[in-house]
């Protein structure tokens, strides 16, 4: 008899919803941004949408917290027998499923992997678990910064070259969703 195993755990996808969206609200927004409407729909529902159709476990981090070193602290530690994780902040509605599957792809064999969409650095970045002591330190605005630095320099960083403008798409502003507004609009145009 053959016995299959269970296939391997998958990374988490961390979606970090605790901002304040501040700067949302200086650009003359009237609510939250992951609240304002993106083609009808909440920006965090385009977010969350994409994520469930990823098919890979998942988990919403939306209590409030003073930076997004202690947001994305806090999902690791809540998800901390993952084998890895991809830190995507849910004002970013138009990344892909495929690249969140890519993603995971991307980060066997190395520590960290970075999408890349024409040449800009985007979301999610994905850790695996060599991370987890860095990833749990976080605290403050700074994010995982120091923890992508540290890998690079240990040689264990990938770059992931993506044809997705979602991964650096985020919605910061007013003006930053009328852009994502036009984006969508284009893809649901395009054969």
């Amino acid at each position: 008899m053959v016995v299959v195993p269970d296939p391997l755990p998958s990374p988490v996808v961390l979606v970090l919803a605790s901002g304040r969206g501040e700067r949302f609200a200086a650009s003359g927004g009237s609510v939250h941004k992951l609240s304002a409407l993106l083609r009808g729909v909440p920006v965090l529902e385009h977010t969350l949408a994409a994520v469930r159709e990823s098919g890979l476990p998942w988990h919403l981090e939306d209590a409030g917290h003073p930076g997004m070193g202690d947001s994305i602290a806090a999902a690791v530690r809540a998800t901390a027998t993952a084998p890895g994780w991809l830190v995507l902040p849910a004002d970013l509605p138009l990344v892909r499923p495929e690249t969140l599957r890519g993603m995971v792809g991307a980060l066997y064999g190395c520590a960290v992997a970075v999408p890349v969409h024409r040449g800009e650095r985007g979301h999610p970045v994905a850790f695996s678990a060599l991370c987890l002591p860095g990833l749990l330190a976080l605290a403050g605005e700074q994010g995982a910064a120091g923890v992508v630095r540290e890998q690079a320099q240990q040689g264990r960083l990938r770059l992931v070259e993506v044809h997705d403008e979602g991964t650096v798409t985020d919605v910061d502003t007013v003006q930053d969703l009328a852009r994502a507004e036009q984006i969508l609009a284009g893809r649901l145009t395009s054969p």
